[in-house]
């Protein structure tokens, strides 16, 4: 089947974030909201929408077949244990079990999720799968299903592309569109790393494995203090060059972990594992929104 990479059909079937916690589908329950809002200014944002129009074009043309002819896929057959992993997450955050593909990559711990909406594939990296604990990649397999989930896939494509060769083709409009689709993607992430808890359940594997993402060793990882860690915010927080961040396509650990665990304090996260208590999910968005902010 040929893949869909029609991005108007993409915007017209897309459904309302800001129905997204009322309806079933299109984006889950636990979405940070401030990645909704901005999902949807994106929408009509003409230099972005251009942007991503030609890049998925251009993503398939270049990049695809490159991507998948180095990788080896995931099934029931081949690499049994993710595929357990895979199949689970899809059932919590109630999706189609995605196409997974893992890649010769030893040098990073990392994933991708590429294509658009309709059409998308994840790409783990083979480090991430030799450095990771079960519940550690079920949490990184949780949270690219986040992005599927949460209709991420075309954006974060159109982000990727225009990074690495958008120069090449949409040149003009390459700028405007970088600062836009990073600003959005920081928010996304969030959103995605509450997807990858929900599916591990546990946030202690959430938090080692942002940790490692951040050390890159088992060993620094097993003598790191994670408050302490967390403390490095007061310091990102101060000085001119914090200003880099919106640079990023993501935010800085430090608070990709103390936004999660305001998620874990939850209403919702709690009801999710049973238990009673917590804040409700708006009053966590809005104290996501002072930790995660650049400025």
């Amino acid at each position: 089947m040929t893949p869909d990479f029609n991005f108007q059909r993409y915007v017209d079937v897309r459904k309302n974030p800001e129905s997204a916690r009322t309806e079933q589908g299109g984006f889950g329950e636990y979405a940070y909201s401030t990645d909704l809002r901005i999902l949807k200014t994106l929408s009509y944002a003409k230099p972005v929408r251009l942007a991503a129009e030609a890049t998925v074009r251009a993503f398939k043309a270049w990049s695809q077949s490159d991507i998948l002819g180095s990788s080896v896929r995931v099934s029931p057959r081949q690499f049994p244990r993710i595929h357990k992993m895979v199949a689970e997450c899809a059932e919590m955050l109630h999706i189609p079990i995605p196409t997974v593909y893992v890649t010769q990559n030893f040098a990073s711990i990392n994933a991708a999720t590429f294509g658009t909406d309709t059409d998308s594939f994840i790409l783990v990296n083979s480090a991430t799968v030799d450095r990771l604990s079960d519940d550690e990649l079920k949490f990184v397999i949780g949270h690219e299903c986040g992005h599927i989930q949460n209709s991420h896939v075309t954006y974060m494509t159109a982000l990727h592309f225009l990074t690495n060769m958008g120069g090449m083709f949409v040149r003009w409009i390459t700028t405007p569109a970088l600062i836009a689709l990073r600003g959005w993607q920081r928010r996304a992430e969030i959103t995605c790393d509450r997807a990858g808890l929900l599916c591990v359940g546990s946030m202690e594997s959430a938090q080692t494995t942002m940790i490692k993402l951040a050390v890159g060793s088992q060993a620094l990882v097993d003598e790191l203090d994670v408050d302490a860690y967390l403390e490095q915010l007061d310091d990102i927080k101060q000085g001119i060059g914090r200003v880099s961040e919106y640079l990023l396509s993501h935010p800085y650990l430090p608070k990709r972990v103390r936004a999660l665990r305001m998620f874990a304090e939850s209403e919702y996260y709690k009801m999710r594992l049973g238990e009673e208590g917590g804040l409700p999910l708006h009053e966590v968005d809005a104290q996501v929104d002072e930790v995660i902010s650049v400025l």
